[in-house]
């Protein structure tokens, strides 16, 4: 009897998925509870368990299929036996079903395997796929063999004489006809992800809606590194986690939300929603784009405390384990390009967010101290910020506290 695989409930607001992988292959055995296949949303990666043991049954949608909620993705059966071979997924948004199945527009020959890559050029340049011999593993119809049946094509149309141009130094000549063809070692098209995709149009989205600025400060980090290299041995002893730079500047943020309190709040119609909870979302750069994870009630954590949680979000980001619940509700964020080298940058609000702060690589240069020039390690620091409802002169002694802050750590005991 089988027992139907469907697409579960997501979380608000998210209505269908990509399905990347299947973790298991049909006929194989599975657990009560093991996951067989995984799904992408625009947050964050699924997986999705059987709910009872037995081996699985046809697969429904192949890898790179877009399904909605509630749709079924395939079944279980509860008292059937393994099949004699178990067929791998199918790729690129197949649809596995009885009989002979185009995978796109082309049609795939018999006895032989496509790779996603070439079905794709096949279709944009409608190369008939049963008419060519594959050059990969067990006859598999590769890229090169689509680009070898374009220039063979392309070289068959006659070109008509024209007089020679000379390109200008370092640019390639186009060959007319076929300045279509596909040169693999030059160029190479790889679809945008799910997550890619909902990355651009939250990030263009927040250009066009809101009022966009960003004012910027330097720090003397000075107090802080010192303060680390005197303390970060007892406290990784004591904690299980290193004494980040992230934990002071989270403890700085809070303060100075408290101080700016437009600064932690977001607009709604024609009214401003005033937080007073400090949910600090934790920008984290992974392999699938950047998300954003919410360390919540960050006003009420110790350094410790910050530094755990920050570790424990981190992983699961890069693990692809986060939940939508992990995504949803931060009031301000916190994004460090230092770590990549950045000296200066301006963030893109993570809206409906007012507030971003934007942290950049510590480097020594030379300023004045008491008259007399020093060399100090600084960073510059930037808030990006809503001018429909943060003032410039809010938004710079936001900036000014948060360098209050910094440069007096044990401050942070009180105002943090």
């Amino acid at each position: 009897m089988p027992v139907e695989i469907r697409v579960p409930q997501l979380g608000e607001s998210v209505v269908e998925a990509t399905v990347i992988k299947w973790l298991k292959h049909e006929g194989d055995a599975v657990a009560a509870g093991e996951a067989v296949v995984e799904l992408e949303t625009d947050k964050v990666n699924v997986e999705v368990p059987a709910d009872e043991a037995g081996f699985l049954g046809k697969i429904l949608h192949g890898e790179g299929v877009t399904v909605s909620v509630g749709e079924l993705l395939g079944s279980v059966d509860i008292n059937g036996s393994p099949s004699a071979t178990s067929v791998p997924p199918a790729g690129d948004g197949a649809v596995i079903a009885d009989g002979p199945k185009a995978l796109s527009e082309t049609v795939e020959p018999a006895g032989s395997s496509v790779s996603p890559v070439a079905k794709r050029v096949a279709t944009e340049e409608r190369v008939d796929l049963a008419s060519l011999r594959g050059s990969g593993p067990n006859g598999r119809i590769m890229k090169d063999d689509v680009a070898a049946e374009i220039d063979k094509r392309a070289a068959s149309i006659p070109v008509r004489a024209t007089p020679p141009t000379i390109p200008a130094a370092g640019v390639p000549v186009s060959s007319g006809a076929g300045s279509k063809v596909l040169d693999s070692s030059r160029e190479e098209r790889v679809k945008m992800s799910r997550r890619r995709q909902t990355i651009a149009v939250r990030l263009v989205e927040a250009q066009r809606t809101a009022a966009m600025l960003t004012t910027f400060n330097e720090i003397d980090m000075t107090a802080v590194m010192d303060v680390r290299k005197r303390r970060k041995d007892n406290f990784k002893e004591k904690n299980g986690v290193n004494l980040g730079f992230m934990s002071f500047f989270t403890k700085a943020s809070v303060g100075a939300l408290k101080a700016f309190p437009t600064i932690n709040a977001e607009i709604q119609g024609d009214e401003i929603v005033l937080k007073k909870h400090y949910d600090i979302g934790i920008a984290v750069s992974t392999n699938e784009g950047l998300v954003v994870p919410v360390l919540r009630e960050a006003d009420s954590k110790t350094f410790a405390g910050i530094e755990k949680g920050i570790v424990e979000l981190a992983t699961r980001s890069r693990d692809g384990k986060l939940s939508l619940a992990d995504l949803q509700g931060g009031t301000f964020t916190i994004t460090n390009g230092g770590i990549f080298g950045s000296l200066m940058s301006t963030p893109i609000l993570n809206t409906p967010q007012v507030g971003i702060l934007g942290l950049h690589k510590i480097q020594e240069r030379p300023i004045a101290v008491s008259g007399e020039v020093v060399i100090r390690p600084m960073m510059y620091v930037a808030l990006s910020y809503d001018h429909r409802i943060v003032d410039g002169s809010e938004a710079v002694r936001f900036l000014v506290k948060i360098k209050e802050l910094i440069e007096d750590p044990e401050s942070l005991l009180l105002e943090g």
